[in-house]
């Protein structure tokens, strides 16, 4: 399995904080698939054990959402369309609704998913899921560092924003948030990751913690409700200093900001900021 990429870790904490008001300590009650699949066929798991129990916690690892139980846990991944809300149990149910879980107080969680690019997996107790297997420290904990970035880049050829976009370096940090840390630190997207010294990758992941951290309050306070049908989540909007903004003039300098394509993905960078 390859996992999907989109939406960014904000955009997964800004669910998750949305929902686990609503779905920790309710119990669920059914599972309904109204589709045997989404990008990967759903595992019978997730419609025999999950019925009954109990919902813990809602927890995020990297970009997925887990709902823990004490018989393991649905994951679930947005995809590029997906959207997770918790409805009455007599809502509507339109084209793309793919999945219910009914709870306990009567209404339901509901998984819409126009494109199908979002999962539903299952994690049994004491096990981890492929998918999340190997992945490296989460961005704002204290496990991710400079010095944990200097260390895990020696010997690396490839260039940095590639590098750090490794979810087996860091989880969650995508292209967005990769080219708005690099010009942050003041560091060139297209640098051999080993070139980069110590205490530039201080100034790099210190710069991730606040651009993520930033972006995940921001998309917080500007949440739209998850209880009506029509409400989705309130994410992050910044003004971007690079991304998307190709032969734009720097907001720093004024340069104008240049772009090619770097590990299959776009790349922005300001030559005169970023060295």
């Amino acid at each position: 399995m390859r996992p999907p990429s989109m939406p960014e870790l904000p955009e997964v904490e800004t669910t998750r904080r949305g929902l686990a008001p609503h779905l920790e300590g309710r119990r669920v009650t059914t599972v309904t698939l109204r589709r045997p699949d989404l990008r990967w066929p759903i595992p019978e798991a997730v419609c025999v054990r999950l019925p009954g129990q109990r919902i813990e916690a809602v927890e995020r690892r990297a970009k997925y959402l887990l709902l823990r139980t004490a018989a393991g846990s649905a994951v679930w991944h947005l995809g590029m369309s997906g959207v997770m809300r918790v409805l009455p149990a007599d809502t509507p149910v339109a084209v793309h609704d793919h999945v219910e879980v009914g709870l306990d107080d009567g209404r339901l969680l509901r998984f819409t998913d126009p494109r199908r690019f979002g999962s539903l997996l299952w994690q049994p107790v004491g096990e981890t899921h492929a998918l999340l297997a190997g992945l490296g420290p989460e961005p704002l904990s204290d496990a991710f560092t400079g010095d944990t970035l200097f260390a895990a880049s020696r010997g690396r050829k490839a260039a940095v924003k590639p590098f750090l976009m490794d979810q087996a370096v860091v989880v969650g940090v995508g292209n967005i948030y990769a080219a708005e840390a690099l010009f942050e630190a003041g560091i060139r997207p297209t640098t051999p990751a080993g070139r980069v010294t110590r205490e530039r990758y201080q100034r790099l992941a210190a710069a991730v913690k606040r651009i993520l951290g930033c972006a995940i309050e921001r998309g917080g306070t500007t949440l739209r409700d998850f209880l009506n049908p029509d409400g989705l989540p309130g994410y992050f909007e910044q003004e971007l200093f690079v991304y998307g903004r190709e032969g734009e003039a720097c907001r720093v300098c004024a340069s104008a900001l240049k772009s090619l394509r770097l590990g299959q993905r776009a790349t922005v960078w300001c030559p005169r900021c970023q060295r």
